[in-house]
């Protein structure tokens, strides 16, 4: 199955692209589920998958049920502690979602469409609808980040054996963790595991939608920095709301010369974007999603820099070299391609194994290789995109040769 993941600046109408794209695909004979959070204008509003038209189904995603339901197992499953300290059980009516529960949500609706959990129907496109940009990038960053936090709190290589744990909260003068809250974080790491690699498959791809203008080529170029800092495959822009250029109006016509200066930019810094033109009207149903000829879920994507020719994605698209000229012996240089980034926006903080790497609004925890694990870090410098990281190593932690 391929994966379409629509994000765009707030207000390019990235909603209606993931619609016109859904319809564009089934059109030419793809079954597509198309996943929102939004309603869309002549679509059903359920929130499991029903039918729009011929080869398209569509959901909607309820955020507060989501959490309602959540919430409320994880009440059930902390009942005999909640009557220990005397507390009241909450009703379902009484909830009210909290900040966040959306995303969750929304990654929770990325596995069951993944894994047919909805209908059972197998799709040969799933066309999401994501939040704007910058939380869509944040976002998707989310299932590798809370597998993290997981591993951390929960180890489960550590978890004692079920029958020391009266023993060892004995001795230690506090009660264990209870052997449930090991299987619920173990099942919360799988379905994360599984929305992860969803994200990352090569199939799966990000289709950035910006109406032109100055303000959407700030957002694309910041948007190329946070793509190759978590790995993530692009498709060529899609220019929304194109205005006619041979208008009469001297108003519309220098919206219109702006609008194709913008495009200039885009293509300049990649592929030649696709075109949707404005209908002069917001669409209000199938038809006028139709009427603006959307590309389909089928293009091919644009492979970050550095992640090689076929455009898959590798597990990151950085590399590993060794320092050059005569005082590089031994060095290794981690080389990390991070187009568009500059100086001033840039952190880098080495945490045992692993690197805290910041760039601008943008932030991600890598995992050392091993043999980088086995050095110090003793410099680094940003040139032409390409952030390098010299390692220098650590005679306390290589083994030493006869």
């Amino acid at each position: 199955m391929r994966t379409v993941l629509v994000t765009g600046p707030g207000g390019a109408g990235r909603t209606t692209v993931a619609a016109a794209t859904a319809l564009a695909a089934a059109r030419d004979g793809a079954r597509t589920l198309l996943v929102s959070a939004d309603p869309i204008p002549g679509f059903p509003d359920a929130t499991a998958p029903a039918p729009v038209t011929a080869g398209l189904w569509s959901v909607r995603i309820d955020s507060a049920a989501h959490f309602r339901g959540e919430l409320l197992a994880l009440q059930e499953q902390l009942s005999s502690v909640l009557e220990l300290l005397g507390g009241n059980p909450l009703d379902g009516e009484e909830l009210t979602e909290l900040p966040g529960s959306g995303e969750l949500a929304l990654l929770h609706a990325l596995r069951r469409a993944a894994h047919g959990d909805w209908s059972g129907e197998a799709y040969d496109l799933l066309v999401v609808d994501l939040p704007p940009l910058r939380d869509a990038l944040r976002l998707l960053a989310l299932p590798g980040q809370l597998r993290r936090y997981l591993r951390r709190l929960l180890p489960q290589e550590r978890q004692a054996a079920r029958a020391l744990r009266p023993m060892l909260a004995q001795l230690a003068g506090v009660p264990m963790p209870a052997q449930w809250l090991y299987e619920a974080a173990a099942r919360r790491d799988a379905e994360l595991a599984q929305v992860e690699a969803l994200i990352e498959d090569r199939a799966t791809t990000l289709r950035l939608v910006a109406e032109p203008g100055p303000a959407a080529d700030e957002a694309l170029r910041t948007a190329r920095t946070g793509l190759a800092l978590h790995g993530l495959r692009a498709e060529a822009p899609v220019a929304n709301r194109l205005l006619p250029g041979h208008s009469p109006d001297p108003f519309f016509a220098a919206l219109a010369a702006q609008q194709e200066k913008s495009l200039g930019h885009w293509a300049d810094e990649g592929a030649a974007p696709a075109r949707i033109a404005h209908l002069g009207r917001d669409p209000q149903g199938p038809d006028d999603l139709l009427a603006l000829a959307a590309p389909d879920g089928g293009g091919a994507a644009l492979a970050v820099p550095g992640m090689g020719e076929e455009g898959g994605r590798a597990p990151d698209p950085w590399w590993t070299e060794e320092a050059g000229g005569p005082e590089g012996d031994g060095i290794l240089v981690w080389c990390l391609r991070l187009p568009g980034a500059v100086k001033k926006d840039l952190q880098l903080v080495r945490r045992g194994g692993e690197l805290l790497l910041t760039v601008g609004p943008f932030h991600r925890i890598v995992p050392l290789e091993p043999a980088l694990r086995r050095c110090t870090v003793s410099g680094a410098a940003l040139t032409d995109g390409v952030l390098r990281v010299r390692f220098t190593p650590d005679p306390a932690l290589w083994p030493r040769t006869s």
